[in-house]
């Protein structure tokens, strides 16, 4: 497919999935972190494209466009949902063009680290390349509460939060000054309309929140898979870090992506300055870091480069 990317829904698993796809090449898929849209994506997807890859982008259940979650999400199921997605945008109903079942590059952010980490592991013949940017990282997660009662909790949050009419009320503001603390670069450049569109409804909130719920789970479970699945492609780890002068907190963070590139044997880089939005920050790395992914003679295990 070539042009302007195609806003679409797909149905994976019973849930219409908002994606976009874009380019024509080697399959990027790239997976926002926790109650982030398929637009936080747009300075990165425009330089991949040019690049000459297909960018394939989507809103996991309850984000952006797409329909509510049935079930709470494990990082298996998100796996699979990648691996869903992939075979629908192939299916003869699909453009010939599109996307198809053979390996990709993905690219998970934040929580989405999890879920893209999950299916390099258990899609190894699927998986051309791993990338994590400034992915979310437990060495011991625990919970306090059953994962259960965490679920419950969150379900009856959300419902009443949208009751009160919190999310029409507050919700774009809250999206722009939630982005505005996550970047060194300034405020949240996404469209208006766009975010009001998401961010308006209660479905984003309630999503946000039962993904949030579950997230030690999911956490536990990227450490099972680490026990049963070696990671077989080459995987970058891509750090956000805001520059001299940051905290003690911040260098800590830094510490643990350096020893996470360390565990998975990936190559470490370092996008200085940048917040935790590193794709919204440091784009041009962003994308530079996806394409040089799994291209062989890249430095990898301990390397560091900083941009």
């Amino acid at each position: 497919m070539t042009g302007p990317g195609r806003s679409r829904f797909v149905r994976v698993d019973g849930v219409a999935l908002h994606v976009v796809v874009e380019g024509r090449g080697p399959v990027v898929v790239l997976s926002a972190g926790l109650a982030m849209a398929w637009f936080d994506w747009d300075p990165v997807a425009r330089p991949l494209v040019a690049a000459g890859r297909t960018v394939v982008r989507f809103d996991r259940p309850g984000h952006g466009l797409s329909a509510p979650a049935a079930e709470p999400p494990t990082a298996a199921a998100e796996a699979h949902r990648i691996a869903a997605l992939l075979d629908a945008l192939a299916a003869p109903a699909a453009p010939a063009t599109g996307p198809g079942p053979g390996s990709v590059t993905v690219v998970g952010h934040s929580i989405a680290g999890f879920h893209a980490e999950a299916f390099a592991r258990l899609y190894p013949e699927r998986t051309a390349a791993l990338v994590l940017l400034d992915s979310s990282v437990e060495e011991a997660p625990r919970a306090l509460l059953p994962a259960g009662l965490r679920t419950a909790a969150a379900r009856a949050l959300g419902r009443a939060v949208t009751a009160a009419g919190l999310p029409a009320a507050l919700g774009p503001a809250a999206r722009r000054a939630a982005v505005r603390a996550s970047r060194t670069g300034g405020a949240d450049p996404a469209a208006r309309d766009l975010v009001r569109r998401c961010y308006r409804t209660g479905r984003v909130w309630r999503g946000a929140l039962l993904e949030n719920s579950r997230y030690p789970d999911v956490a536990a479970e990227v450490l099972a898979l680490r026990a049963a699945h070696p990671l077989t492609a080459p995987a970058t780890v891509l750090a956000g870090h805001a520059g001299s002068g940051t905290g003690r907190g911040a260098l800590r963070w830094l510490a643990r992506q350096a020893a996470l590139a360390d565990r998975l044997g990936a190559r470490f880089e370092v996008a200085e300055p940048a917040g935790h939005l590193v794709m919204l920050d440091r784009p041009d790395q962003v994308a530079r870091a996806v394409l040089e992914a799994g291209e062989p003679g890249t430095d990898r295990g301990g390397g560091q480069r900083l941009a």
